[in-house]
Formats: C-alpha cells, sequence, structure tokens
C-alpha cells in the first residue's frame, strides 16, 4: 500500500514532523512566509492529508481542488482560518493541537501584563535611547501596582483559567465571565462569576481569552471600553478581532484608559502604519504566545498524532468536527 500524501504549509518543530516524513509520502514549504493560496491548491491537489497553520485559509475553494483530501491537522488550538461546515459536509476531519499550549500562553498573558503594568517596554526604549540622565528619581516611569489588584478574565476556559491561577499568587481580586459556570474555579480561587459589564467596570486588567467566532467578533468595543477605568489595563492574547481595534485606539490615544498589550491583530503581520504601534502605552508582539521551544515541539508531535491515529483508522484525539464521523467513517488507511 502507497504511503498517503500529506502537505505541511510550514517547516514545524523536527519532533513532529520526522514522525511525519517517517510515515507519510511529505512535501513541505520551507519558506518563513507562508504560502500563497494558490500554492496550497497546487501543491494538495493529491495530497489525503493537509498541515495547516492560522494564517492558511482553508475553504470551499482549497477543498475544490483537493478531492482526495481526507484530514486537515491544524498546528494551533484554533481553527477559524478553516471553514469547517464545508469541511464536515465534504466528510473531511479536521483536529487541532489544545491543551499543550495552556500553561506556556498564559505565561505570556501574565507577560503582557507586567509588561505593560510596569512600563518595561518604555523602561528599555528610555535606557538605549541614552535619555536615563539621573540615577533615580520618585517620578520615573511610576506604573502600576499588580499585587492585590483586580483582574477580570473574560473566557475562563483552559487558558483563561490559567491565567486567574497566576492571579491568585499576586492576592489579586478575580472576577471572570464565560458563557459556562466554573465552580471549579470558584471554588480553587474564590472567583466572582460577574457579567461582561460587571467586569470591565470593576476590573483593574482585563485579560482576554474568547475563541474568535461570530459571537465574539468585536465582542469588546466601544461600549465596553467606556465602562474601564482610566486606569484599567486591557490584555488580549487570544485573536485580534475579539477588539475593534479603531475603538480601541481613539480610547488609548485620549487616555480613556491606561494602556494595552497585545499580541495579537485583526490583521496579521499588522500594517506598518496601524496607528496603534506609535502609542507608548501599548505594548505590542507578533503572536507568539505559544513560541517555546517545548511547547512548539508538544504542537508538532500532537499533529503528527492525529494523523498517524486517523490514517490507523481511529479517532484522531484532537478532532473538532465529530459529527464528520456519520459522513466518512473511520477506515484504515496506513
Amino acid at each position: 500500500m502507497p504511503k498517503p500524501k500529506v502537505y505541511v504549509t510550514r517547516e514545524i518543530p523536527e519532533r513532529g514532523l520526522k514522525k511525519i516524513k517517517k510515515r507519510f509520502d511529505t512535501e513541505v514549504w520551507f519558506e518563513y512566509t507562508p504560502p500563497p493560496k494558490e500554492v496550497i491548491i497546487e501543491k494538495a491537489t493529491d495530497a489525503d492529508a493537509l498541515v495547516s497553520l492560522l494564517s492558511d485559509k482553508i475553504d470551499a475553494e482549497v477543498f475544490d481542488a483537493t478531492p482526495k483530501l481526507k484530514i486537515v491537522t491544524q498546528f494551533a488550538v484554533g481553527y477559524d482560518n478553516i471553514d469547517l461546515k464545508e469541511a464536515t459536509k465534504r466528510g473531511i476531519y479536521v483536529t487541532n493541537t489544545p491543551g499543550v499550549l495552556t500553561e506556556t500562553t498564559a505565561d505570556f498573558a501574565w507577560a503582557l501584563l507586567m509588561a505593560i503594568a510596569r512600563r518595561v517596554v518604555e523602561a528599555d526604549k528610555y535606557v538605549r535611547s541614552r535619555k536615563w540622565k539621573v540615577g533615580w528619581h520618585p517620578n520615573m516611569l511610576s506604573g502600576r501596582d499588580i499585587y492585590g489588584a483586580t483582574i477580570g478574565i473574560v473566557g475562563a476556559g483552559r487558558i483563561g483559567s490559567a491565567v486567574a491561577r497566576r492571579a491568585k499568587g499576586f492576592n489579586m481580586k478575580i472576577l471572570y465571565y464565560d458563557v459556562i459556570s466554573r465552580p471549579e474555579l470558584e471554588k480553587e480561587l474564590d472567583a466572582r462569576r460577574v457579567d461582561l459589564d460587571t467586569l470591565f467596570r470593576e476590573s483593574d486588567f482585563v485579560s482576554v481569552h474568547v475563541p474568535l467566532m461570530k459571537a465574539t467578533h468585536h465582542l469588546i468595543g466601544a461600549e465596553k471600553l467606556k465602562l474601564m477605568k482610566k486606569t484599567a489595563y486591557l490584555i488580549n492574547n487570544s485573536r485580534g478581532p475579539v477588539i475593534d481595534e479603531r475603538v480601541l485606539y481613539k480610547a488609548l490615544k485620549k487616555r480613556k484608559i491606561a494602556g494595552a498589550a497585545l499580541d495579537v491583530f485583526e490583521r496579521e503581520p499588522t500594517p506598518t502604519d496601524n496607528p496603534l504601534l506609535k502609542l507608548d502605552n501599548v505594548v505590542v508582539a507578533p503572536h507568539i504566545s505559544s513560541a517555546s521551544y517545548e511547547t512548539r515541539a508538544k504542537m508538532a508531535e500532537i499533529v503528527a498524532e492525529n494523523l498517524v491515529v486517523f490514517f490507523e483508522g481511529r479517532k484522531p484525539p484532537n478532532l473538532v468536527n465529530p459529527e464528520v464521523m456519520k459522513v466518512r467513517p473511520l477506515t484504515k488507511l496506513l
């Protein structure tokens, strides 16, 4: 039996890629920039499987050109770049890599929070630009205290809950908003579930951890930002379009809120003329919340496992569209 063909849209860490190459006829896009959509279509025309990233638009146009495609294994937790409904209708399985990056992403949310609160990026620039002329001054780059403050977690899933646990170590009052009640979080951390307006009104730090879907697109806009304290900060390392950037810029420019720390943007890479980049009360990063060596290697291993398990005729451990099993029953193909 010939090996199934797999097209990998980026060079993922060797720990996972090696396992894929061992079991499959594999082709990899080795350039640092993502392959154009037409290249994905060309390369995956006769592919049995596709390994994709968030920056790859996998929709009906791709599916039309890839009649042999049976599974799309996403190298990410999110999968809004994939037309899930269309994939399911065509019997194409879709998997992701959840869980493994929870703690790493929560760590980075805290890195963002601490950097904006204590003006770390401003301080770095201050020293490097040779503006540091006085050894110490009572008013030099004063920031905000984190210990004992109130944090509002928007979305208390895996990552949001991990951020809340870190907040406990800072003796913070923890508020959370989620469509699902989290009694274990309330018991463990004395967290309080509140409505979204209350969370934005009472929090000193608002940390966003919701998936991107129709209901969360521009979830945070003018209405919510107006509720925030002038001394409060907004942190987002979930998905960019959850926040209306134009409205956020106005709020930051007019100092309606103290600052924001963003690892994600409405467009990625964000345009160099994005006005947010000109503000000194904004900390930015290029979507690197899960970018630790160990986590990315584990993500690659999960991608490989999802592929192998599927082609062995078993349900992939991270299947996000289980209803597809009614359309295409599992069959041993490897």
